[in-house]
């Protein structure tokens, strides 16, 4: 019995030491009792824009921590796409509200206005922003802090980001930059479509090439590394959007979205139980595209040829043929050249069946119309990839400065 005891206590011992996260994030790293950072919030009336991906390594939300401390007055919360606790859909408008859990009231940043606004922040003597990005320009958190920076330059009021992981790691980005004219929500900043930096980091150089003037405070993580992806980090991944619910569709969502942006009749398997993890059309030959794919050898993925029917959406009881995207190595994977490869892949085998999507959605993607022009020519994914070079090799010589993380 003393035994069996013994290794029961070892076995759990063990998976608690397992289980701890590597790394701590900002919330956790602003709240604790020794913070040097709790300056910045304590006695202050705070306004938080959060979902429910922003939460401590504990998956406590920072919207609960902070109304129940005693240190800071949590006063006004604002709720980016999907709203404050992530229940609204993909594109749908977000209303003013009460927090049900907290009784304070939510303003809206994606209604009619998508920036706080000069009455929403009275009253409020710091904002702090804490949510979970995916890596992605298109992904419109990273806009909301972009529109909130200026909220908060034009207002005086200081800016406090609670720094958290970038999934796809802060060493690789990739894509072209972004020309004035296609700036929008789902291209806010002159970054590439992957950008390799954390949120913190983003809001950095936001103000400094941007020239914004935000009085800006990023609390940094504690543990993270540059190398790091999110499988390295030790966190439980929670929920960023309806359509990610797991680091997964984190990963691919930049490969699969920008194909089902790019080419009309496309699916991206939102609508299914696997959502940004296909690619699928009702013409497409899924073996053949399976094999076309597969002898690319793409780091770190496989391709399965897959049948499925979608039960929402654009989509809804379509029979959609098509590949499924298999990770085999996170770290070595690159989603914007495997969206490429797909992209120059379908083009040469259904010239005749695919259809562009109009000039504006597929540039405010890419951040440029050069793509179709280059699919239309033939050009293989190399000589695409090689077109943005230039941009890039500005970008990560403009990003240095904003860097926090070895």
């Amino acid at each position: 019995m003393k035994i069996h005891s013994v290794i029961a206590v070892s076995f759990f011992a063990l998976q608690s030491a397992v289980a701890a996260p590597v790394v701590k994030l900002g919330v956790d790293v602003l709240l604790q009792s020794d913070s040097v950072y709790l300056s910045l919030v304590e006695g202050k009336r705070v306004g938080l824009i959060t979902n429910q991906s922003g939460v401590d390594s504990a998956l406590v939300p920072t919207v609960d921590r902070l109304a129940r401390d005693s240190r800071v007055s949590l006063v006004r919360l604002f709720g980016p796409e999907h709203g404050i606790r992530g229940e609204v859909p993909a594109g749908e408008k977000v209303a003013d509200d009460r927090d049900p859990q907290t009784g304070v009231r939510v303003v809206s940043l994606y209604g009619k206005d998508r920036k706080p606004s000069k009455a929403a922040l009275e009253g409020v003597d710091i904002l702090m922003f804490d949510i979970q990005d995916v890596g992605s320009r298109t992904y419109t958190y990273i806009s909301t802090l972009g529109e909130a920076m200026r909220a908060c330059a034009e207002t005086q009021t200081p800016l406090v980001v609670l720094d958290r992981p970038n999934p796809l790691s802060g060493t690789h980005f990739e894509g072209p930059m972004i020309e004035d004219r296609f700036r929008s929500f789902i291209g806010w900043g002159p970054i590439p479509v992957t950008h390799g930096m954390t949120l913190g980091e983003a809001a950095r150089f936001f103000n400094d090439q941007l020239k914004i003037g935000c009085t800006l405070h990023v609390v940094p993580m504690r543990g993270w590394k540059r190398s790091m992806i999110w499988d390295d980090t030790g966190l439980s991944w929670t929920i960023t959007s309806p359509h990610i619910p797991s680091v997964t569709q984190a990963y691919l969502y930049a490969t699969t979205g920008m194909v089902s942006a790019t080419f009309q009749g496309v699916s991206d398997g939102v609508g299914s139980t696997m959502p940004f993890e296909v690619i699928g059309a009702e013409f497409i030959d899924a073996s053949n595209l399976e094999r076309t794919l597969q002898v690319l050898n793409l780091p770190g993925v496989r391709f399965q040829a897959i049948y499925y029917k979608p039960f929402y959406g654009s989509f809804k009881d379509k029979p959609l043929r098509g590949v499924r995207l298999r990770l085999t190595d996170p770290r070595a994977y690159r989603p914007i050249r495997t969206s490429i490869a797909i992209l120059t892949t379908l083009q040469a085998m259904y010239p005749e069946k695919l259809v562009f999507k109009d000039e504006r959605p597929v540039g405010i993607h890419w951040g440029n119309n050069e793509l179709r022009r280059q699919l239309e020519a033939g050009l293989g994914s190399d000589a695409i990839i090689d077109s943005w070079r230039s941009g890039n090799i500005e970008f990560e010589a403009a990003r240095q400065r904003a860097l926090i993380y070895d």
